[in-house]
């Protein structure tokens, strides 16, 4: 009975060791899909290159988003999108984007700044 036991202890142990594998690679960091920036948005903290990833998908995120802010300051009539005020966290709206691709798998090979602007289209749409 011990034998049995032992033994499922040391599947579960391998199974969880093959579960902890890196998922973030060098190509995600190239950044040309969206399926890219979601790996490295998606980044496991025991993931070799975590830090990284995480830095590098938030400034990707907020650089595209302050970009568009900046280009449409005092132009209303350019707004793409309409945040609320206060805007949410940088935390928060980067998870719901991750949730939100993830439910729209169809968008994974476009261009990561075409698919955050349709996620923030739809999120906070203009009201003429």
């Amino acid at each position: 009975m011990k034998l049995k036991q032992l033994s499922y202890l040391m599947m579960l142990g391998f199974l969880c060791v093959g579960l902890a594998k890196a998922d973030v690679t060098t190509n995600d960091f190239m950044d040309k899909k969206t399926k890219n920036l979601i790996n490295l948005c998606s980044a496991s903290p025991e993931d070799p290159h975590y830090r990284e990833a995480i830095h590098f998908c938030h400034g990707y995120l907020v650089g595209a988003y302050d970009f568009n802010t900046a280009q449409t300051n005092n132009k209303p009539e350019m707004k793409l999108f309409c945040p609320p005020n206060p805007v949410p966290s940088r935390n928060q709206v980067i998870d719901e984007f991750v949730a939100w691709v993830k439910q729209h798998p169809e968008f994974m090979d476009e261009m990561p700044v075409e698919t955050e602007f349709r996620f923030l289209i739809q999120k906070w749409p203009c009201k003429n």
